[in-house]
């Protein structure tokens, strides 16, 4: 495997093994609760989840977050989720696309589509490579490799600057990303990846042309945690580990996304666990709900 490929089969690895959910901070859903209704009146078995979502209708308003790719196990991964996905009829997103456009034989690994003919594909990469030679034709390129019908890009400015190779040139970006979404004939996104995205920065992205927003709150995985176990460097370590507990609860992401951009598509990730989970988000923000693990 080159270089690439082991950080994406590491990735995986100590996401599956190591302790990686942040500490001491929590979705913040947990202070919220619905009032009992004890006369409903509707029969259960009419109850639909299909709704629409950017003008694609869709079975459950459920999504599979964007998570990997790059190598052989990541491949697999994905092949297994898009089936379920289809099975259920959730949405998927893929990990970053970077890697299928540097290096032509990993495109197979994000190539979801013959698996799930029918669902919406999120196609991704990530925002700060808009600073680094990526432009619209890469962009276009990730999102064809997916067979994707729309873009997403992650903000994951925390990780990279922990990530032993990451790249740390942040400034300018909304710029770039405004430039990406007004000339890409297909919707553009954009997420965080466990720390949150609040309401301010949701309208900026919203007002450059941004399709959607993923808020990717804090109470789930932080990868500050995950680039902790990659790193060799003891006082880096100690370094990540004093930042366990940052980032925006997820739930406040979400009130706060929606009090700032009223009629904007939003989906709500970050540290679902439960279907209760879930519907309290939905709740909260009538939105669209991700998840790295299916519910």
């Amino acid at each position: 495997m080159g270089a690439t490929s082991e950080r994406k089969t590491e990735h995986i690895r100590l996401c599956l093994e190591e302790q990686v959910n942040g500490t001491g901070i929590s979705t913040g859903l947990e202070k919220y609760a619905f009032r009992h209704n004890a006369l409903p009146d509707l029969n259960f078995n009419d109850i639909r989840l299909n709704t629409e979502f950017l003008n694609i209708d869709v079975r459950t308003p459920l999504l599979i977050s964007s998570m990997t790719g790059g190598s052989e196990l990541a491949g697999t991964i994905n092949e297994r989720l898009a089936e379920a996905a289809e099975r259920r009829g959730w949405a998927m997103g893929v990990g970053s696309g970077r890697a299928a456009v540097e290096k032509k034989e990993l495109a197979p690994t994000f190539a979801v589509r013959r698996y799930a003919p029918s669902i919406p594909i999120i196609a991704n990469v990530g925002a700060v490579q808009l600073n680094y030679g990526f432009g619209v034709e890469e962009c276009m390129r990730v999102a064809e490799i997916a067979g994707a019908n729309m873009l997403v890009l992650h903000l994951n400015s925390l990780q990279e600057v922990f990530q032993p190779e990451g790249d740390t040139a942040f400034a300018g970006l909304l710029a770039r990303i405004e430039d990406v979404c007004r000339t890409l004939p297909i919707p553009v996104g954009v997420k965080e990846v466990g720390w949150g995205i609040d309401g301010e920065t949701a309208r900026q992205l919203h007002e450059a042309g941004v399709a959607f927003i993923d808020v990717a709150g804090a109470g789930g995985t932080s990868w500050s945690q995950v680039e902790k176990f990659r790193n060799k460097d003891h006082v880096r370590r100690a370094v990540a580990e004093a930042f366990a507990d940052w980032g925006n609860p997820t739930a406040e992401c979400i009130v706060d996304v929606r009090s700032k951009i009223p009629g904007a598509a939003i989906i709500g990730s970050g540290g679902l666990n439960t279907g209760v989970d879930a519907a309290k988000a939905l709740a909260l923000g009538q939105i669209w709900l991700g998840s790295a693990v299916p519910c």
